[in-house]
């Protein structure tokens, strides 16, 4: 839907996801601007270099998290379903 109001965007720090090869990178701290409405997410040429370098050089995490991961096909299998917090 188009408006005629201008987009509002404001400078944040992001984190930024990307799943590479079978492997999910998740980068955090990253400067986006950020539109207020949508939430899309805008990065600097710099920045986006930076990303790729930190991606494609294989350079250490500073940290190591595991993440549960879902089928979205997977039935329910009649469990409840709970509210996000």
């Amino acid at each position: 839907m188009m408006t005629d109001s201008p987009e509002t965007l404001v400078e944040k720090q992001v984190t930024y996801v990307l799943q590479l090869n079978g492997q999910v990178f998740v980068i955090e701290n990253v400067p986006a601007r950020v539109n207020e409405e949508t939430g899309e997410q805008f990065f600097s040429p710099s920045t986006v270099e930076h990303l790729q370098r930190i991606i494609l050089t294989g350079q250490a995490p500073y940290r190591l998290a595991e993440v549960p991961v879902y089928s979205f096909a997977a039935k329910n299998q009649g469990l409840p379903l709970q509210k996000l917090a």
